[in-house]
């Protein structure tokens, strides 16, 4: 495991709070988030974080504050440029390398964000361990998550590969899965996004990102959509890891449970439950959380409808706790849009399954693969001649 201590800077959280604040239907939420803002903002002196959050009317300015906040900035500073010119003058290079280090995490700490970057990349070319050049990378790369700068994200999670494949050690490994999982369920790629976070889930490490209360809850809400039936057991219900953290978060574990069990009237209630509560008050989640219940519903029906060849349209919504109506549309609608392999048959209130065969599935991908070749090679022509 790694010696080196890794900080926690930006803090993170405070941009979670940031998001809430900003969000106008999280009401219920702001009068904490307000609170904890304000006090990570002055517990880490973040004058130019201050400027921004309070230009948004987030929260109410106090010049008095701003002023202090901004003077024990500046004597830190100018502190920490004597240092380095000291080393530079009388030092090697690495005490020069810890100098621009100690000023680049001052000014990620402060949340100076351009400021940061640049000193955070003037570190890198002159510090020459590899450890410490791949902790540099992932302070980059929570610079990008804090303020969500995806180019700063996707450039430095490739370079934060690069140097982990010259040979970074097993923890620094293990954390960039984190960073990877994370911003891919940024970006809705749950399924990658998942396996990398249970990849890690024995061996999490990485506090500086995200507590591991909420690292546990992110990778059980991403395979909960993703894992097959018998992973979910394996990987989830039986995980010693989420089972330490379910009591903590008890809509998780019924949303898991009734759904592998097959309760499906309380797994809906419990999918409305976590909707509210952990998707859209969350950074990450919120962006995504329509696709992620309709996924969730999908999987559901489609679970159910397994098991049968036809079912009735009464015994379909009694299941699920819901009106016909409503089952009627929801799944008119996901058969048209070709999520569900079932017909209506509305005279008799039937649902009748019709599953693909496996080889109609693989002609119909091949002669999809083959249009997307054609139409590329035809691209490709037309520009060459």
């Amino acid at each position: 495991m790694s010696e080196d201590i890794v900080l926690p800077i930006p803090n993170l959280e405070l941009a979670q709070h940031y998001f809430v604040l900003s969000t106008p239907s999280l009401q219920r939420l702001h009068d904490n988030a307000r609170v904890e803002l304000l006090k990570g903002i002055q517990a880490d002196q973040m004058a130019p974080y201050y400027r921004i959050v309070t230009s948004t009317n987030v929260l109410p300015l106090d010049a008095t504050l701003l002023e202090t906040m901004e003077k024990q900035n500046k004597e830190e500073l100018e502190k920490l440029d004597l240092r380095l010119k000291e080393a530079e003058e009388t030092e090697g290079e690495t005490d020069i390398a810890d100098a621009l280090r100690s000023k680049a995490n001052y000014l990620t700490r402060i949340g100076e964000k351009d400021k940061a970057v640049e000193a955070q990349k003037v570190a890198l070319e002159k510090t020459p361990g590899l450890g410490q050049r791949i902790d540099i990378v992932l302070t980059l790369i929570r610079i990008g998550l804090f303020f969500g700068d995806q180019d700063l994200i996707s450039t430095h999670l490739a370079k934060a590969e690069d140097l982990i494949e010259q040979g970074g050690d097993w923890d620094r490994r293990n954390r960039l899965k984190v960073y990877r999982g994370l911003h891919l369920l940024s970006i809705r790629q749950f399924k990658r996004g998942g396996e990398l976070l249970l990849d890690a889930l024995s061996t999490f490490t990485a506090t500086e990102l995200i507590s591991y209360n909420d690292f546990v809850i992110l990778t059980t809400i991403a395979g909960v959509l993703t894992l097959s039936r018998v992973d979910l057991k394996k990987k989830l219900i039986n995980a010693p890891e989420v089972n330490q953290v379910l009591p903590d978060v008890p809509i998780l574990s019924e949303l898991i449970r009734n759904l592998y069990d097959s309760h499906y009237d309380k797994f809906f209630v419990a999918l409305a439950k976590l909707e509210q509560d952990y998707l859209l008050p969350s950074r990450i989640l919120a962006p995504h959380t329509r696709f992620y219940v309709r996924e969730m519903r999908i999987l559901a029906y489609s679970q159910l409808l397994e098991s049968y060849r036809s079912l009735t349209l009464d015994s379909l919504a009694l299941s699920f706790g819901v009106s016909v109506d409503f089952v009627d549309n929801e799944l008119s609608r996901f058969i048209a849009s070709g999520r569900l392999h079932c017909t209506i048959d509305k005279v008799h209130g039937v649902v009748e399954t019709n599953r693909p065969s496996l080889k109609n599935a693989q002609y119909e991908t091949v002669v999809r693969q083959g249009d997307i070749l054609l139409n590329s090679v035809q691209r490709l022509s037309k520009v060459l001649h």
